[in-house]
């Protein structure tokens, strides 16, 4: 038996907290040489730098004035009906109809997509909270897929073994063997503005019958295969939040091709009223839904500054990229072969190691107390408490890259 005195320290403690403090050290290091590289492509003489802020630099005053001169500033007016045909022109969907956000936009999306209570719609668990909010709205459950490092958002191959395995076909429609449920859509995100492989998750969705929708509301100008991403699904979403690329100061959009979907969505985000010089008279259950006007006057003229913005945007993500072609243990994340992103959010991805989460708290430490913002991807859908026991497929790369990606300043403004 040995014996040792009283607050003295064993040898393999020693290592151990050696080992622990040189850890601490290694990540103090590597952030801060992840910060000045950061530092080195943004312009010099700010406090702060916002992960992403709007820019009014065009007619925004000029539109919000006419709007308060003339008091339309509600649910109706010119603006509305000017800022829903700019979108068809960016986007080259044949209807986009106008909505007070982008969750509602997703709600509305699903709902004329067919999905009903007690339907399962697959989803990536990496994902804003909005995309299984509205799910939940619909009365349905989310089903969460797993996720791609190529793109970020979800994994067709992946995906599509998995539905071999659990899914039975009856009459025409794909049923879940381990629940008994329908599983209705396949609703995808583009992931910070980058585009998922569309033509996979397609030919997926047609292989099983079922529906694909889009959850477009980061990707405003990005692009698959030289095609505006929103038209490969029944219906497509986009957002106008504050942070986004182009902003109504809140708002979003329903996109689709099939023009009686265009109208339907258009009637039931206006509280499903029936046209009438004075009459009030609601065929279906509605929702208000309605974009107000002054702020689509500020979405268009937002809109006549998008290709400014996406190419300021672009000359920034080739700044970061350059950089960061040198700096070790990470890397700039670019678009997919297939895509041109609108780098909604620049991203980096850390190597994978032993060290990567303890590595990417660090630095997000670190540089928001130095007033450069950078956030972690979402929390996963599947660990919060509400989704918890929500069906899911093996999730692995998403949580790889939940604990190794870092988005960092990406306004316009900043190139």
């Amino acid at each position: 038996m040995s014996f040792r005195a009283e607050g003295s320290v064993s040898a393999e403690e020693r290592r151990g907290n050696s080992g622990a403090g040189n850890l601490k050290e290694r990540c103090q290091k590597k952030s801060a040489e992840i910060i000045a590289a950061i530092s080195s492509c943004l312009p010099s003489g700010k406090e702060k730098y916002a992960l992403h802020e709007p820019a009014f630099a065009g007619k925004e005053w000029q539109y919000t004035k006419e709007c308060l001169d003339t008091g339309w500033i509600s649910s109706v007016g010119k603006f509305v009906d000017e800022f829903e045909v700019a979108l068809r022109k960016i986007t080259g969907a044949a209807a986009a109809v106008a909505v007070v956000n982008g969750t509602a936009a997703l709600h509305i999306a699903l709902k004329l997509a067919g999905v009903q209570r007690d339907d399962e719609v697959l989803l990536p668990t990496i994902t804003f909270i909005a995309t299984a909010n509205a799910v939940t709205y619909c009365g349905a459950v989310p089903h969460f897929v797993d996720s791609t490092e190529e793109t970020l958002g979800v994994d067709p191959d992946k995906l599509e073994a998995y539905l071999e395995d659990i899914v039975q076909r009856e009459s025409g429609q794909s049923i879940n063997r381990l629940t008994g449920r329908r599983i209705k859509a396949l609703l995808v995100m583009h992931t910070l503005g980058h585009p998922v492989d569309l033509e996979k998750c397609a030919a997926l969705c047609q292989r099983f019958g079922i529906e694909l929708i889009e959850d477009a509301a980061e990707a405003l100008g990005s692009e698959y295969r030289d095609r505006h991403v929103g038209s490969y699904g029944k219906l497509s979403t986009l957002s106008f939040n504050g942070n986004k690329v182009v902003t109504t100061g809140g708002g979003g959009a329903i996109l689709t091709n099939d023009l009686e979907l265009g109208r339907t969505a258009k009637h039931i985000t206006t509280t499903a009223k029936v046209p009438h010089a004075w009459r009030f008279y609601h065929d279906e259950v509605g929702y208000n839904y309605r974009l107000p006007n002054i702020n689509a006057a500020i979405g268009l003229a937002q809109l006549e500054q998008l290709p400014d913005f996406l190419r300021r945007k672009r000359v920034l993500a080739e700044r970061y990229a350059q950089k960061f072609r040198n700096v070790d243990g990470i890397r700039f994340f670019s678009e997919p072969q297939f895509a041109k992103s609108n780098y909604w959010l620049n991203a980096l991805l850390l190597d994978h190691t032993d060290e990567e989460e303890l590595l990417r708290d660090e630095l997000l430490d670190r540089s928001n107390a130095a007033g450069i913002q950078t956030r972690p991807l979402w929390e996963p859908m599947h660990t919060l408490p509400m989704f918890h026991a929500c069906p899911r497929m093996n999730l692995t790369q998403a949580e790889s890259l939940h604990k190794r990606l870092i988005t960092i300043p990406s306004s316009a403004c900043l190139a």
